[in-house]
């Protein structure tokens, strides 16, 4: 199809469509295992607030581990199967 500046070439997109799927689903379970990494840690975090400073840090020390672990798990999971999803959508050939 042409759209002025932009042509889309449907044909070399099915081709490629196993490597685009891949590579949208990896670059979003990354992205998705970060940002659910950080967010499990700021929550896990707020059980040691009410701590005086010493045992804060030594809270936050000991929490810190299972956080990011148990957040990138899941963001990295919830991640890449819906990038694979929204790349399987874009790439699809359209029944017309």
């Amino acid at each position: 199809m042409d759209y002025g500046l932009w042509t889309i070439d449907y044909g070399l997109m099915i081709k490629n469509r196993t490597l685009i799927c891949s590579f949208v689903a990896i670059s979003s379970g990354i992205f998705g295992g970060y940002i659910s990494g950080q967010i499990t840690l700021m929550m896990h975090s707020q059980k040691c607030q009410n701590q005086p400073w010493a045992l804060n840090q030594l809270c936050n020390t000991w929490v810190a581990p299972g956080a990011i672990w148990q957040g990138s798990t899941t963001g990295l999971w919830m991640g890449t199967i819906l990038g694979a999803f929204v790349a399987g959508l874009a790439t699809r050939q359209n029944s017309q």
